[in-house]
């Protein structure tokens, strides 16, 4: 047992002098080191294993540099191709005019002359009308364009200040004109103490510039119109179309005045016909045509028109709802005609009785939110009426006990909460005839009484509801 360790030891000695002598060998560079003209150096290491092995590195040859070498191609030639896409669309970009960065100061542009150009000659055999009398939108705004004026209204107090404008309408040759009862009245409410804002000088423009003053020959504040002259000749006058005969989806034109620019034109077509609509400032029905033709309140008093050039109807912005917001409405000629006729003969619509007091409805929703506000609680139901707020001294009503804040509750009996209900309860009475009213007064403390009034109504001759 002895013999053989003894025998290992000498093996693994003379093992361990032949690696020591390699290992010095290893140190020392290769003879073929020398070799330049083929560039590699050997080197014989031994690893910690004790394994030798040959590593060469050939500077020439190595797959490593060459794959190096690609990607750095590839990269180059790709970015080669995208600059030159960048340039093709910049390019393009300048010749569609979505880009323009020229600098003037370092490109000399060329001077561009552009050429106008006439109509084709082929254009003046165009008729603005044909055989039957119908008018092409150009035709039309040629011919009614004459027959609108603008109409301004000032206070003598202050002659250089405007208080309203809108349309009118010539519907003779020596100036009678008609337009709509809020344009004349300034569209404004003036207490006593502003009578500055109260018109009392009316300006009449015409087509061709000429300068006008106009009196009032009558006006009628329920259904909105009036009517003034100038002292004038040989006008050019409207042709009155029969209302009656309009078709829907007709071709209209609506002609007037807005914000002062003169002879604006705007075309559309009848979208409805026998429109009950109510008057925003007096609440009185009238029956219209619905265009979607554009009608804002410089339109008032203007022309509603057929391609025939005929007036259909009496443009007011005062016949509108909050409902039919973007929709126009034109009072219709036939319904206009008695009343125009009757303003001309009379200076006042005939057969109106007044009863001297001005109301809120407590049937609309301002009237409630007011009186919340100003009571703090909601209307109670005992005085739903008509919420007086103010009465005339020059009426009869006047006489009685009634007086502003009080409500009108009951009228010959019937039960009023609008302008609707107060017409209905007097129909078919004139001035001198007596009525009757239930009224209710409202105290402080919130208390309700009520007490009866009687006074006897006024013919209206004044144009006024």
């Amino acid at each position: 047992m002895t013999e053989n360790n003894d025998l290992f030891e000498n093996d693994t000695q003379q093992e361990y002098k032949e690696l020591e002598q390699n290992n010095t060998e290893l140190n020392e560079p290769l003879e073929n080191e020398t070799n330049s003209s083929e560039s590699t150096m050997n080197y014989l290491y031994r690893d910690n294993f004790g394994v030798k092995s040959d590593f060469n590195i050939q500077q020439t040859s190595s797959p490593q540099k060459k794959r190096y070498v690609a990607i750095i191609a590839l990269l180059i030639l790709i970015f080669m191709m995208i600059s030159a896409l960048t340039v093709y669309c910049i390019y393009t970009d300048i010749q569609d005019g979505s880009v323009a960065f020229i600098e003037r100061n370092n490109i000399e542009v060329d001077n561009i002359p552009l050429e106008l150009y006439n109509k084709p000659e082929s254009d003046k055999d165009i008729k603005y009308v044909d055989d039957n009398g119908k008018y092409t939108t150009e035709g039309l705004a040629e011919y009614i364009r004459p027959q609108i004026v603008e109409i301004y209204t000032y206070n003598s107090s202050a002659p250089e200040v405007v208080i309203a404008s809108g349309s009118g309408v010539i519907i003779s040759e020596d100036g009678y004109i008609v337009t709509n009862t809020h344009v004349l009245s300034g569209d404004v409410y003036a207490g006593e103490d502003d009578k500055s804002m109260i018109p009392d000088k009316y300006v009449v423009n015409t087509y061709n510039d000429k300068q006008y003053e106009a009196v009032i020959i009558g006006r009628d504040a329920k259904t909105d119109i009036a009517v003034i002259k100038i002292e004038a000749a040989k006008l050019p006058t409207a042709v009155l179309g029969n209302s009656d005969k309009t078709v829907l989806g007709e071709q209209v034109v609506a002609i007037g005045n807005p914000a002062g620019l003169t002879g604006s034109i705007t075309n559309g077509i009848v979208s409805g016909l026998n429109r009950k609509i109510r008057a925003d400032s007096t609440g009185f029905e009238m029956d219209c045509i619905q265009t979607n033709a554009a009608i804002s309140p410089g339109n008032s008093g203007g022309a509603l028109v057929n391609m025939y050039g005929q007036v259909i109807g009496i443009t007011s912005s005062k016949y509108v709802n909050s409902s039919y917001e973007g929709l126009g409405f034109a009072i219709t000629i036939n319904e206009a005609k008695p009343i125009i006729e009757e303003l001309i003969s009379n200076g006042y619509i005939g057969g109106r009785v007044r009863i001297g007091i001005t109301f809120y409805p407590t049937d609309i929703e301002y009237a409630r939110s007011l009186f919340k506000e100003r009571y703090g609680r909601d209307l109670p139901l005992k005085l739903e009426g008509l919420w007086i707020t103010d009465i005339s001294d020059e009426c009869d009503v006047s006489n009685t006990e009634l007086k502003a804040d009080d409500f009108i509750l009951t009228v010959n009996g019937k039960k009023v909460c609008n302008y609707d209900n107060m017409n209905a309860a007097i129909e078919g009475l004139k001035g001198g005839d007596t009525v009757k009213a239930e009224c209710a007064r409202i105290d402080d403390d919130m208390n309700i009484s009520y007490f009866e009034v009687e006074f006897k109504l006024m013919e209206d001759t004044s144009g006024n509801f």
